[in-house]
């Protein structure tokens, strides 16, 4: 495992200042181990300095024009390019990804805020005439505006890009912006925040950044009634919590995921076990598309149990540094240990262990990573009443049960409050239109595994899994206004 030490304090950017805190998150390194940084962690006066700061930046942030806010977003853009190395490293320390994934994020954090701009160019107001008896002769004007504050609660398993989906649109629409990062993951963000700070001229208050752990400052920044929207991405649990506790503002949440494959007996059976593998295993699983489920249907399971055994083989954990890593850590100890727990539910429950299946780290890496590496699994035949069948795992494992006909296949899929993604496997051109019609699911991708991209399509999840539609565009119109003024 690599073994180079970078050492970085970061500090809170509140009011156009960057202050400190009495306290501080101490940032592990999941790449060599021990700790590579510290965050200062807001306190609750500070957290609502930040949210007051924004509230009295709305004015000036509805005054920018449309070209102002795209030329601070393309600048924003270059800013983390020419810090992408550094990003780069910084996400591979802190979320535990391989050093090619993580400077994809990077790329895409700096196309989203380029995107950005040019969705904020396509914004336009209406002109309208009156049309009904009485109103003969009135004109008005519909113009769009900042809907005002927008808190951006961000995930830790993509802690830039996913920040640039939130940041990005809530400036481009002409919003004040309060980021709290994920207390696993603030770095990546800490370092926006210095590019945003150094690079464009915002209205003092206008961009906030305040790390802090939720228990102290995460309730102090939903309810506060200043808000009027919050942008999150992060378990269903916590989404609820949020919901809970914020008053009446604009939710915009992507929430988490259980996605089921569903594969019909017309299969291309090794397109299915690729898309499917990759589906499951990048970033060790820890993401809210990631393949959860593979529903086969029954004539099937076998050869592609065999063909998933042939692909999963190729994941193996290593120095994410090296460029031919694939696998890395969970992000903590305990979520190897949720991880596990839904592994052994399901095979107490007769399912079969084709790989896998244990914690079990590469060689070199340190004493205290070693528990959060787990195996890339399969399992086979698993029964339709386990847990990890229903229950988002965030984890490295294949879970292969079987469905009878499309309808038990539909049964099984929208069984459970989760309905973020799917995606279905057929050569029937009918079938699959249909099917996806009918799965309760945000997105379904037709013949591969589900994939939000860089927000060109509007994606987001069903019940539990969220609220809105996520995306460059469809965040930008979340986040604004409309103002009718009639002439």
């Amino acid at each position: 495992m690599a073994t180079r030490s970078v050492q970085r304090k970061e500090h809170l950017y509140v009011d156009g200042a960057w202050v400190d805190a009495d306290a501080a998150i101490e940032v592990s390194d999941l790449a060599a181990g021990g700790t590579f940084a510290r965050v200062a962690a807001a306190s609750a006066e500070q957290a609502k300095a930040a949210v007051a700061a924004a509230d009295r930046a709305e004015d000036a942030m509805r005054e920018t024009t449309i070209v102002q806010r795209a030329e601070w977003l393309e600048t924003i853009a270059d800013g983390i390019r020419e810090r992408s190395e550094e990003l780069a490293e910084v996400v591979v320390r802190e979320a535990g990804k391989p050093i090619s994934s993580a400077r994809g994020e990077v790329d895409s954090a700096a196309e989203r805020f380029d995107r950005a701009a040019e969705e904020a160019r396509a914004l336009k107001g209406e002109y309208r005439e009156g049309s009904t008896a009485g109103h003969e002769g009135w004109r008005a004007i519909v113009k769009p505006e900042g809907i005002g504050t927008v808190l951006c609660i961000t995930p830790y398993n993509y802690p830039l890009a996913t920040t640039a989906l939130q940041v990005a649109p809530a400036l481009a629409a002409g919003n004040s912006v309060v980021v709290k990062p994920a207390s696993k993951t603030p770095i990546s963000a800490a370092i926006l925040a210095e590019i945003v700070a150094e690079a464009v001229d915002l209205p003092d208050g206008a961009f906030n950044f305040v790390a802090g752990r939720g228990s102290e400052v995460g309730d102090v920044l939903v309810a506060d009634d200043r808000l009027d929207a919050i942008a999150m991405t992060g378990s269903s649990g916590a989404g609820e919590h949020v919901a809970r506790e914020s008053g009446m503002v604009e939710l915009h949440m992507e929430l988490g995921g259980n996605a089921p494959a569903i594969v019909f007996p017309d299969a291309d059976v090794g397109a299915v076990a690729g898309a499917c593998a990759k589906g499951s295993l990048k970033y060790a699983g820890q993401r809210c598309s990631a393949v959860s489920r593979v529903l086969a249907h029954e004539d099937v399971h076998d050869e592609v149990v065999e063909a998933l055994d042939v692909r999963v083989e190729g994941w193996s954990a290593g120095d994410l540094f090296d460029e031919d890593t694939s696998f890395g850590p969970l992000i903590s100890a305990d979520q190897a240990d949720w991880v596990d727990e839904l592994v052994q539910d399901a095979l107490e429950r007769g399912a079969d262990l084709v790989r896998g299946g244990e914690r079990h780290a590469p060689e070199g890496v340190p004493d205290d990573l070693a528990e959060q590496f787990y195996e890339p699994t399969l399992l086979a035949n698993v029964p339709q009443d386990a847990r990890i069948v229903h229950e988002e795992q965030f984890g490295p494992v294949v879970a292969v049960t079987t469905f009878e006909d499309e309808a038990d296949a539909l049964e099984l899929a929208n069984r459970g409050d989760l309905a973020l993604d799917a995606a279905v496997f057929t050569a029937d051109y009918d079938r699959a239109l249909r099917v996806a019609e009918r799965v309760d699911a945000g997105a379904v991708r037709i013949n591969g595994a589900p994939s939000h991209g860089l927000g060109d399509i509007p994606f987001g999840g069903n019940g539990a899994s969220g609220i809105g539609r996520e995306g460059i565009d469809a965040s930008i119109h979340s986040f604004l206004r409309t103002k009718s003024i009639v002439l």
